[in-house]
């Protein structure tokens, strides 16, 4: 009896041996088949594609950092003649915001998940952080956060660091609210929350007082049928103690459900008061507070408009001019009293739906902006843009191809850019360039199909609302 034992013990010993030897060779096999088979970039960059974040490196302004809604983290060292993308072996595709040490411009914060609301928007998996200018990256926690709307490090203590957490767009719960650290993202700790459904959207930090802090919360929920951007949790606070205890902020501000809010903080005269508050049904206003947020007056009904707030709202102060406030939006906003009145935002030969503003602090007319369809730069004041046309992050939905002689095309539908189509391979020695790529359909794209036996293309468009 023992001997059949030991028998059946060393057969089965000698199959699993057997069995794990033959998985390996089966997957070297697998590996040195398609060993030779890389990816390699076909474009395109004619219509870019949506921006969540810019920073310009204070101490090198040709040195640029972008957040990519869909696309990641890339970086150029000569304004935008040259790309390099920084983040394609991370985890992560989706970013909403990004940051510079203010002590050390090498150091980079990147928060993954965009920061809008909309269908289309990835999700991430925490905050990242580069100290060696992008080569690297260190995932720092806050993985179940998902969308991560801004982040803020302490200009005299690069240790401490507060991050916007909105945490889940599709379901309750999560890493929501604002968080802190005191130990440079080793550790974190909830510092401001509401309910299950309310993470915080923006923070703004008064330059005279680090201790001093603003914070708007958010509270909304999208699922297949209906999208709620707002509710009771949504509500403007303050803290004088490094964000360790908040107050609500109330008087001369709405008592009703509020949706997403943008706040602004004036770096002229720092007790002034920004806020871009949605209301129901896509009304709102924009408020002001010349008192540290103590009071706020309604200066306008002012509110983003296209999709509707939860896709912009970012509200930013001029560095250049006192009361003079940008209004992210389909087509930006700008005002010059203050957000009594506004104007439209100059934009010939520039794509719409601008998400991001960035200035230089040694030139008033110079603008860098993100949008849906890429970056594009002002040298004017927004007179006359000039478009990046060399950054492939163009957002496609669904793909196509077809059999095509002696080289294959490509069609799909894209966010914001139409529906496109372009050549596998080409002959020219330079590759392929931004004019292979066609549009076939305008708006935004979705899902093209190919019939090759009667060669036809059949595309089809997304009615995009909320």
């Amino acid at each position: 009896m023992t001997n059949s034992k030991t028998t059946l013990i060393v057969y089965f010993l000698f199959t699993i041996f057997f069995s794990i030897n033959a998985q390996e060779k089966l997957l070297k096999e697998k590996d040195s088949t398609l060993s030779g088979l890389k990816f390699r970039s076909i474009g395109p960059a004619f219509m870019s594609g949506r921006i969540a974040d810019i920073a310009i490196d204070p101490n090198n302004q040709n040195i640029w950092y972008v957040a990519v809604g869909s696309g990641g983290v890339w970086k150029t060292l000569n304004s935008g003649t040259t790309w390099k993308p920084l983040t394609d072996k991370q985890p992560f595709y989706s970013t909403g915001c990004l940051t510079l040490d203010p002590n050390n411009s090498n150091t980079i914060w990147v928060g993954t998940g965009e920061n809008v609301g909309g269908r289309h928007v990835g999700i991430g998996h925490g905050i990242y952080a580069s100290y060696d200018g992008g080569k690297t990256w260190k995932n720092k926690g806050l993985k179940n956060s998902e969308h991560i709307s801004k982040i803020i490090v302490n200009p005299k203590n690069s240790n401490e660091i507060w991050v916007a957490a909105q945490g889940p767009l599709w379901s309750s719960g999560g890493e929501r609210g604002l968080y802190k650290t005191t130990d440079g993202g080793n550790t974190w700790k909830l510092v401001l929350s509401d309910n299950k459904w309310t993470g915080v959207t923006d923070i703004v930090i008064d330059p005279r007082d680090e201790k001093i802090l603003y914070a708007a919360t958010w509270q909304r929920h999208r699922n297949v049928a209906a999208y709620m951007g707002g509710g009771p949790g949504t509500a403007i606070y303050k803290s004088t103690d490094s964000g360790e205890t908040w107050d609500k902020l109330k008087t001369g501000l709405p008592n009703e459900d509020m949706g997403k809010i943008g706040l602004a903080i004036s770096p002229i005269n720092p007790d002034v008061i920004y806020a871009a508050i949605e209301l129901e049904r896509r009304t709102g206003g924009i408020y002001k507070s010349s008192n540290k947020g103590a009071s706020w007056t309604k200066m306008s009904n002012t509110v983003s408009g296209g999709t509707g707030p939860h896709y912009y709202q970012e509200l930013i102060a001029s560095p250049h001019v006192f009361d003079k406030l940008y209004l992210m939006n389909n087509s930006t906003l700008y005002s010059e009293d203050g957000g009594k009145t506004f104007k439209t935002m100059k934009k010939k030969n520039k794509h719409g739906d601008d998400h991001s503003l960035t200035f230089r602090p040694d030139d008033p007319n110079y603008m860098l902006i993100g949008t849906d369809g890429g970056i594009y730069e002002s040298f004017d004041g927004s007179e006359n843009w000039k478009f990046v046309n060399n950054l492939p992050i163009t957002q496609f939905y669904k793909l196509a191809v077809d059999d095509a002689q002696p080289f294959y095309n490509i069609y799909g539908g894209t966010q914001d850019n139409n529906s496109q189509g372009g050549p596998s391979r080409t002959f020219r020695t330079n590759g392929i360039v931004n004019s292979d790529w066609f549009v076939l359909l305008g708006g935004d794209g979705h899902h093209p199909l190919q019939n090759l036996a009667i060669q036809i293309l059949f595309m089809h468009n997304l009615n995009r609302d909320t």
